[in-house]
């Protein structure tokens, strides 16, 4: 097994035994040529050759975060920040009895992943004197039946709407705004909105920051130089976290220590470089498809988070020279053991052309024994005995040596549980990672010209002021109602 020690950073701060038994391993060994072979395996040779250029991109992070570019790694590092969401989240766990988030992308999927990881599994179905707060909803949708059947559920006058867009021109996120907003000044009257309404945006820019001053709402701050999809770590993920009484200092610390772990150049001591360096010499094997698959129920929605992470950050068609190359690895998501029996088939004997990586749980904050309910079955009693912890465990082994005899690459981050602290490394690795892999592909990562071309189009589709050249191009392209539709008898 080829591990990586995750605290490999010099200088790093000291941490207490009990912290440095909850670092994050990394295990390449699946991706190896040792393991796989040479044809779809990194070679020693491969890697000692790619070293200069994993080196370069460490270079490349480091001095963009000297300049000031890349906030997000300064994240953290928050003092007064996290005071300022620890004292608003407490107010609102003695007042409302549901929070609701609304916002989109970065503004939502990380809010998501945290919650489902380290809130309990059924948060919202507990009594309120077992949760200890609010309920939580992430409406990262348009949809209007969904909006409109929440809204059938709620009571307005007892909760908090935290409202999530830097830009404070996120299409979907105001229009929400505007529904429930609407809603709260029927149902609630007088001071609605600065008593049920957060506004979580720029600090100093956009309508929404306008709308904060006009109606006096309060507020919290998105750092500049933090894009969305590297935000889960600041107010846009904290806030949401701490309604729901998770520690978001521990979890900032976890990050923290992640850091550490990816300060030195050298990727066989960083993890995040090291995975970066593997993930990109395999694309260029064609190896152009990124599974994620959490082998546990409580990272299940961090897979989706990273899809975003990783197909935003790296899916470009222009390179930072201007060359165009259209790149990037696909990334998709699978869940163990669900998708053993939906997708493993395919990731084991389709198209060679995919990197599986496994989040997996040394342990799990419970077990179920298996009991013996039928003797002499000989389907189920050869179980007796063991926990559906074994069973996972057994299950995640049993795929990752179907896929080396396979000869498909497959690595792992091992967790040594689901806590805030080793969910906040994880978080700040996989941002790290796609880091460095955007200077390894010499695209910018931190752009989405993909994602504005689409909201320019529904900018104009909806009579957006100042987008009625865009309208009159789209009108003028459209085709003649049903060419090319195939009607259904």
């Amino acid at each position: 097994m080829r591990e990586i020690p995750a605290a490999s950073g010099q200088p790093a701060p000291p941490v207490t035994r009990e912290q440095a038994d909850w670092a994050i391993r990394f295990d390449y060994h699946g991706m190896t040529a040792e393991a796989i072979g040479g044809e779809h395996g990194v070679s020693e040779a491969e890697l000692g050759a790619a070293a200069e250029a994993a080196t370069a991109a460490h270079a490349t992070v480091g001095r963009r975060h000297t300049a000031g570019e890349l906030a997000w790694l300064d994240l953290p590092e928050q003092r007064d920040e996290v005071r300022e969401v620890e004292t608003l989240a407490a107010e609102i766990r003695e007042r409302c009895d549901t929070f609701v988030v609304l916002g989109i992308g970065g503004s939502a999927l990380g809010n998501t992943a945290v919650h489902t990881a380290l809130a309990h599994p059924f948060h919202n179905l507990l009594p309120r004197e077992r949760r200890g707060g609010p309920r939580l909803f992430v409406l990262d949708n348009v949809d209007p039946s969904w909006l409109a059947a929440f809204h059938e559920v709620v009571d307005l006058r007892r909760t908090v709407f935290n409202v999530i867009t830097k830009s404070g021109s996120t299409a979907e996120t105001m229009a929400q705004l505007q529904c429930f907003a609407g809603l709260l000044r029927d149902a609630v009257g007088g001071p609605a909105l600065r008593d049920h309404l957060i506004a979580t945006t720029d600090p100093r820019g956009g309508d929404l920051r306008r709308l904060v001053e006009r109606e006096g709402l309060r507020s919290l701050a998105i750092p500049p130089g933090v894009g969305g999809r590297f935000s889960v770590l600041s107010a846009v993920g904290l806030l949401s976290a701490a309604v729901a009484g998770i520690d978001v200092r521990e979890l900032l610390a976890g990050a923290a220590s992640a850091v550490s772990a990816c300060a030195q150049p050298d990727p066989r001591r960083n993890p995040a470089l090291m995975n970066a360096t593997l993930q990109w010499l395999l694309y260029r094997r064609g190896k152009v498809i990124s599974v994620m698959m959490p082998y546990s129920q409580r990272l299940r929605d961090l897979a989706d988070w990273f899809r975003q992470l990783w197909a935003e950050s790296l899916g470009k068609r222009l390179t930072c020279s201007g060359e165009e190359r259209s790149v990037g690895p696909t990334p998709i998501k699978a869940l163990g053991v669900t998708d053993q029996h939906s997708q493993v088939q395919l990731y084991v004997e389709g198209p060679n052309n995919k990197v599986i990586n496994f989040l997996s749980v040394a342990r799990f904050d419970r077990d179920l024994a298996i009991p013996e309910t039928f003797a002499g079955l000989p389907s189920a009693s050869y179980l007796a005995g063991h926990t559906f912890g074994e069973l996972m465990h057994a299950e995640e082994r049993g795929t990752a040596i179907a896929l080396t005899a396979a000869r498909r690459p497959h690595c792992t981050h091992l967790l040594p549980e689901v806590r805030a602290h080793t969910v906040g490394q994880l978080l700040m690795l996989l941002q790290l990672q796609t880091a460095y892999a955007g200077e390894l592909f010499e695209v910018n990562a931190y752009d989405q010209p993909g994602v504005e071309a689409g909201k320019i189009a529904a900018f104009a589709l909806m009579g957006r002021p100042g987008y009625e050249q865009q309208r009159a191009e789209i009108s003028a392209a459209a085709r003649p109602h049903g060419e090319h539709v195939s009607p259904i008898p």
